[in-house]
């Protein structure tokens, strides 16, 4: 059981997620038009638990298409406000709309003619009144028991920022192999950009024929590990046999010795091409709750195996 706190905590985040849902009006529009519109990286810039925020806010933007940096007010004012160039969208982040290291930056900011939106938990506020754009993630209270530490207006904030991210994947049409090009090097980006013939296991696969006694069929379905044996004629497919049709076979007392692999075999199996990509054939295999895919070549032979598990 929570403890009252921690209940209050999530209470006190659902009322505030359901306040900045309902506020949500053409601004955030608004918004999200005119990052689309820019030439130039999107500039993000807070202090403190709002920077961290930002900091989070522009990686998710540059993986999902919207090229973004993040700005350190106190290093702007030194020099690294050469990032921001004239016409950019600025994005200020700031709880109280009045966070001394980015009002410094203000007069600058608006030299350069940039575009300035605002994600502010005070909408009455100096960085609100220099503002282009204001998006309102104010709270009632914080879910700290004191009231004081950043815990419910970094959540709002972040969800903000989620929110500009997703709306702007939506307008670009932005699609998975997008997010995998942005993703190389993990395995997300590994699996989105596989092909079927990057995955398949090909080599040593269960091949048997229909005439085949089930009892030898077991011995090649054992020794491949999987899960399976793939009836074949000319190397072209005529059937599939599984670990579940074995196990079926058993609970209904079928004489082995006696049977063979067409007896048994699914004559409709399901297929795939080689050159599919993966996320398409896992989709397949979930749709239809299978771990296997047979992969069958242009000519119509059997190429491989494709599994999930």
């Amino acid at each position: 059981m929570l403890i009252p706190e921690i209940s209050n905590m999530f209470s006190t985040y659902r009322l505030a997620l359901e306040k900045i849902e309902n506020g949500l009006d053409e601004r955030f529009q608004k918004a999200v038009s005119a990052i689309a519109e820019t030439r130039q990286h999107v500039i993000i810039c807070g202090m403190g638990k709002s920077g961290l925020v930002g900091r989070k806010i522009a990686a998710t933007f540059s993986s999902t298409g919207t090229a973004a940096i993040f700005l350190h007010p106190a290093e702007a004012i030194h020099g690294d406000l050469g990032m921001v160039r004239e016409n950019s969208v600025v994005i200020l982040i700031s709880n109280s709309g009045e966070t001394e290291e980015v009002v410094k930056l203000l007069p600058a900011l608006k030299r350069l003619n940039v575009k300035i939106i605002a994600l502010l938990g005070a909408v009455e506020s100096t960085i609100a009144n220099i503002s282009d754009i204001i998006l309102d993630v104010s709270i009632d209270r914080e879910a700290c028991p004191l009231n004081l530490a950043p815990t419910t207006s970094t959540l709002t904030t972040l969800v903000m920022g989620d929110a500009l991210a997703i709306a702007l994947m939506e307008q670009s049409g932005f699609k998975p192999e997008d997010f995998a090009a942005n993703h190389p090097g993990g395995r997300l980006g590994q699996r989105l950009l596989s092909r079927v013939k990057d995955r398949m296991v090909h080599a040593k696969l269960p091949l048997v024929y229909a005439n085949m006694p089930m009892s030898e069929v077991i011995v090649i379905m054992t020794e491949a590990r999987l899960g399976l044996a793939l009836v074949q004629k000319d190397k072209k497919l005529e059937g599939i046999i599984t670990d579940g049709d074995l196990r079926r076979m058993l609970v209904t007392g079928t004489d082995l010795s006696s049977t063979i692999a067409g007896d048994v075999m699914n004559n409709s199996p399901l297929t795939i091409a080689e050159d599919e990509m993966m996320t398409a054939a896992e989709e397949k295999m979930l749709e239809a709750r299978v771990q296997s895919l047979v992969v069958i070549s242009a000519e119509g032979l059997i190429d491989g195996v494709v599994q999930i598990y």
